[in-house]
């Protein structure tokens, strides 16, 4: 059966937009606001009065909107700022949501060390705490050994096989497993999984959630780690500690971890936590632009790759591995980038 053209579902919209707000479907002013990395499309609706809403378009045999939905719910009942839904057709793939402006967070960044910059991840950094303290993690998918796996095997997958045929190193089997035993002994907390600025909006000087359908039971540092070691910036390491260190305190203060859990290894834990991340993210990357054909992606490997060997440089071993990024992989991806994006 073909799939509706990205038309036809914008005419379906439309239509189902019209219905909604008792107008004539000449009357609805729909303007694509954005996509993302998955099949959703965003459109901006125009009211006659001049109220705005945002319109989500998931096809509905490409995206399941329910985790959305559900989660967006429990957590605006929660007290925490994510957007109100007007209407929910899970059948149609169609949400009218409130209309959050076009300010994501990283709009407003300047340098990585600018204060402004600086401010913004303060505030980003309390409204993580709000979450893990007032979302539980019942009923969240637990983000378990087998998803740490599947999420670290996209590195040798589609960074190394697909993109730059490559085997994978010496010490990844060792550093693969020694990453997920890491983070399942961490406090399982509610993780957004995606906690970068992309995904934090603007809206009259308020930091507002968005994209949170893929949240997990996880680590309690995995959020921290996407907001830190995230596309935008990169943080000296002395400023990365204190923030961790930071982070670490309040948890110990409102229960979220043990007192008892010494300061060293929790570093420790971030920083491997920071490496799973930026491998996932290598391997994500590539299979965004190797199998569904996004483009820009592949700029961003060398700023993860920084993330990747800042994180090791904290973890103790993986002396193989860390020579194989500095001796093989680093040499090979600038080659790759500098030919192009063609798989080898």
């Amino acid at each position: 059966m073909s799939e509706p053209s990205p038309a036809t579902r914008l005419d379906r919209l439309q239509r189902w937009t019209a219905e909604r707000h008792a107008l004539p479907p000449a009357a609805v002013t729909l303007e694509l606001a954005a996509g993302d990395a998955s099949f959703r499309r965003y459109y901006r609706l125009t009211l006659p009065g001049g109220t705005t809403r945002m319109l989500m378009d998931a096809p509905p045999e490409r995206e399941d909107s329910h985790p959305f939905v559900t989660i967006a719910r429990r957590w605006r009942a929660a007290g925490l700022p994510v957007p109100a839904l007007h209407a929910v057709d899970l059948d149609a793939g169609f949400l009218e949501l409130d209309d959050l402006g076009d300010t994501p967070l990283q709009a407003c960044f300047q340098s990585s060390e600018h204060p402004e910059t600086l401010a913004w991840h303060e505030r980003a950094l309390a409204l993580l705490d709000a979450l893990q303290n007032r979302a539980g993690p019942h009923d969240l998918p637990a983000y378990d050994a087998a998803l740490l796996g599947r999420e670290l095997d996209l590195f040798p997958d589609w960074c190394l096989g697909e993109w730059l045929g490559l085997a994978p190193p010496p010490g990844w089997a060792a550093l693969r497993q020694a990453l997920i035993d890491s983070a399942l002994a961490q406090p399982m907390v509610t993780v957004h999984r995606d906690f970068d600025a992309m995904n934090l909006m603007v809206r009259e000087g308020r930091l507002y959630l968005i994209d949170f359908q893929d949240a997990v039971a996880g680590p309690i540092s995995y959020d921290l780690v996407s907001l830190l070691c995230g596309r935008y910036c990169r943080f000296a390491p002395e400023r990365f500690a204190a923030w961790v260190e930071t982070f670490r305190q309040r948890a110990v203060a409102d229960g979220r971890l043990p007192s008892t859990l010494a300061p060293e290894r929790f570093h420790e834990q971030v920083q491997a936590m920071a490496a799973q991340r930026a491998l996932k993210v290598l391997g994500i990357f590539c299979r965004l632009t190797l199998r569904d054909g996004r483009e820009g992606y592949l700029a961003r490997l060398p700023h993860f790759l920084a993330h990747l060997e800042d994180s090791l440089a904290g973890l103790e071993g993986h002396d193989a591995f860390r020579a194989w990024l500095a001796d093989t992989f680093r040499p090979a991806l600038a080659a790759r980038l500098a030919a192009g994006a063609a798989p080898a």
